[in-house]
């Protein structure tokens, strides 16, 4: 049985390890090189600070107690992190995360749009959901991924 919680700061070594796990899907080279300041951002200490930063929200999916996925949303309306264990793909865990979050961010104000950098190996996954590009495939600092928009544009 899968269960979702909010992390808290002493989460954030194992979010920190499923994230790095998951370099190859997420860098241009498999090894992250290139993506040094990618590779910083996922540090624990910095997503420790994330988890105490007032525009963050993390949520955890757990399956007997092994973490199994992670989503965050920054500034209640971008999909910042979603990230599925291997072992779990294909499983439909991203799809309740993302729908956690997204039920979350609303009842906290979001009036209904969202964007994301989609990885391009998750781009399909993001348009299943309802999620369109907003621009082509980018690349910066050892990653590509695409800008991606759910919902209506915001006013």
């Amino acid at each position: 049985m899968t269960t979702i919680r909010f992390a808290a700061p002493d989460d954030a070594p194992a979010i920190s390890a499923l994230i790095i796990a998951l370099r190859p899907f997420l860098t241009i080279e498999p090894d992250g090189a290139g993506a040094e300041q990618f590779m910083a951002t996922i540090q624990p200490e910095v997503i420790a600070a994330n988890l105490r930063a007032e525009n963050y929200r993390y949520q955890l999916a757990l399956l007997a107690n092994t973490l199994a996925g992670v989503v965050a949303v920054r500034d209640n309306t971008h999909l910042f992190n979603l990230y599925v264990a291997e072992p779990f793909h294909g499983q439909g865990l991203g799809k309740r995360l993302w729908e956690a979050a997204r039920d979350d961010a609303q009842t906290h104000g979001n009036a209904g749009s969202f964007t994301v950098n989609a990885s391009v190996y998750a781009e399909q996954v993001y348009r299943r959901w309802g999620f369109e590009p907003t621009a082509p495939v980018q690349e910066q600092h050892g990653l590509r991924f695409i800008p991606m928009r759910w919902g209506a544009a915001p006013a």
